[in-house]
């Protein structure tokens, strides 16, 4: 991605709770942590979101956990958009499929592809927002899909914390 975002919101996608912080569908989660943590900030709970307030480069930024379950994600969008904040000022953080572990990218706009947590945010905003996309790689059986996502980084336990390291570090450079 060539040109500079002007990124005003990062949603990262997960599931509220320690039963599931370690899953492959909470790095959105664990990269905003980490966000956070590297700028200083501090996590406040309202309504259906945790949110933390920081400055990267000479932007303020609101990150946002949703605390709704992946399913229903998009249901912290319109809060944003009250604020004025607009779809392509949204980057939203995921988990993605198709990429092999720890393959960072960034893409402007597109389908769900399967993710039910960019369906919800696509159904309350429409696709044309800024995604980071965090692979996680595919398992050999389709079907096997839906326990993959929610099972802990195993096999790739020993190099997580430097993809994350890497993640954040592509979201750090939008703002350079």
């Amino acid at each position: 991605m060539t040109q500079k975002l002007a990124i005003k919101a990062i949603i990262g996608l997960g599931n509220p709770g320690p039963k599931f912080y370690n899953t492959r569908h909470n790095i959105g989660f664990r990269i905003l942590d980490t966000l956070a943590q590297t700028h200083g900030g501090v996590w406040h709970k309202k309504n259906e979101m945790e949110y933390a307030e920081v400055t990267i480069g000479n932007d303020h930024v609101m990150l946002i956990k949703p605390q709704t379950f992946m399913n229903n994600s998009g249901r912290v969008v319109p809060s944003l958009l009250k604020k004025d904040i607009k779809t392509e000022n949204i980057l939203v953080v995921h988990d993605e499929l198709e990429k092999p572990f720890g393959n960072v990218s960034i893409k402007m706009g597109g389908s769900a592809k399967g993710h039910n947590g960019l369906r919800s945010i696509i159904t309350a905003c429409g696709p044309d927002f800024p995604r980071l996309r965090f692979g996680i790689a595919r398992p050999l059986n389709k079907e096997d899909v839906p326990d993959y996502v929610l099972t802990n980084f195993s096999e790739n336990a020993d190099g997580l914390e430097q993809a994350i390291a890497h993640a954040v570090k592509t979201i750090t450079d939008l703002f350079a």
